[in-house]
């Protein structure tokens, strides 16, 4: 499946980097406009609101913001909406090729629920359009004019799709799938609200309008929703590397605690530019993290294992020959690191969630282990169990028999 490896390397470049840019200019832009100071009075005769002067790469920039509008439409205006767009786009076609078109391996989990691949896809998108729909509904409601109503509803909202989303998926796709929410609610403002906005406002000025304050305001609002998301939906998108965050028994109450302390965060650098210093707020992030770690990092008895497993590890069936082969080489070559109880001493919990103790949860898994060990022959890590190509082959004729 080289294909799908090169393709998966490609968008997820190409995301990362348009990723890289949206967000970027988010927190520019905030930072702008929080640091912006009331300009001399002829730049206000000429309708200027604020203005700011910085240096960077060896020049001097002066930047203005104008109360409504400039006299007259520039000939060449900078607008800011392919980074989302693109952000986007290559984020869902990721979704799409890692988690819908290997739902069997990377989006089901059948110790969490037994799901075909369409029937847990349909449910993905579902969260993913059901949840920006309510956002989107609550947005254009009167909810939005009270801010700490809204914080809440926004909270209610991505805890019940986390929640669902864990009981539903494998720990690595529920957390996708609140990433693909979160990033489909933030490409929507930019979408839905933001971009009409500034095409009234262009308008407007083209055609020597008066510029409604209000279309401003929503668009900003929006801006700003999104900038409390950035670091939150950036957790999620390393939160795939650490499977103790996704592995854990409480799963979702782990994401929201870290999306809601990580936004708390990123609060603090937000009353920072507009010169507010509450290192409390800092601090109290810090601490925050600490308590999940420690929380999350704490040991915890079997009897915390995933609720209502379908598929007992200990299960009995017969294995042919081949198949048997195949089982002693896992098992000595990979359990010690995928398993629910890892020996290796440099895991803990199973990389990526990946539990090989069963004959279940091995054959669940062939095409997956089949691409690591026989075909790329990345895994084991380092080999440093010393798997043999004899070891392979016995893998490989299990596959193909």
């Amino acid at each position: 499946m080289a294909w799908f490896d090169w393709s998966s390397l490609f968008i997820r470049w190409f995301h990362v980097i348009a990723g890289v840019a949206w967000i970027g200019a988010s927190f520019y832009f905030i930072w702008l406009d929080n640091n912006l100071r009331t300009p001399p009075k002829w730049k206000q005769d000429k309708g200027i609101k604020g203005d700011l002067w910085a240096v960077h790469g060896g020049g001097f920039y002066e930047v203005a913001k104008y109360q409504r509008g400039p006299e007259k439409m520039p000939e060449t205006l900078h607008w800011f909406k392919w980074e989302a767009y693109t952000t986007w786009l290559s984020g869902f076609l990721l979704l799409s090729l890692i988690y819908y078109h290997g739902a069997s391996i990377y989006l089901i989990d059948p110790n969490v629920m037994q799901l075909t691949p369409t029937d847990a896809i349909i449910r993905g998108l579902g969260l993913i359009f059901g949840g920006l729909f309510i956002y989107e509904g609550a947005c254009r409601s009167a909810l939005s004019r009270y801010p700490a109503l809204f914080g809440i509803l926004l909270l209610v909202l991505l805890g019940a799709v986390s929640y669902l989303a864990t009981h539903w998926f494998s720990g690595r796709g529920a957390f996708m799938h609140v990433g693909a929410l979160i990033g489909t609610i933030m490409a929507g403002n930019v979408f839905f609200k933001i971009m009409p906005a500034q095409r009234l406002m262009v308008d407007a000025v083209t055609n020597n309008k008066e510029i409604d304050p209000a279309w401003g305001l929503a668009a900003k609002l929006r801006s700003v929703h999104n900038n409390y998301l950035t670091l939150p939906v950036l957790f999620i998108m390393i939160s795939n590397h650490y499977p103790m965050t996704f592995q854990h028994p409480q799963a979702w109450a782990v994401l929201m605690a870290i999306g809601v302390v990580s936004a708390w965060i990123r609060h603090y650098f937000n009353l920072k530019h507009v010169g507010i210093s509450r290192p409390s707020v800092l601090i109290t992030g810090a601490i925050g993290m600490l308590i999940i770690a420690g929380w999350v990092s704490y040991p915890r008895s079997t009897s915390d294992s995933p609720e209502n497993p379908i598929v007992a590890p200990t299960a009995q069936v017969t294995l042919n020959d081949v198949e048997q082969n195949a089982f002693d080489v896992i098992q000595t070559h990979c359990a010690n690191c995928h398993s629910a109880k890892p020996t290796d001493a440099l895991f803990v919990i199973a990389p990526l969630g990946l539990m090989l103790d069963s004959w279940q949860q091995i054959s669940a898994r062939a095409p997956l282990i089949y691409q690591r060990a026989v075909v790329s022959k990345d895994m084991p890590l380092m080999n440093k169990t010393g798997m043999t190509e004899q070891d392979r082959d016995a893998i490989r004729k299990w596959i193909q028999q």
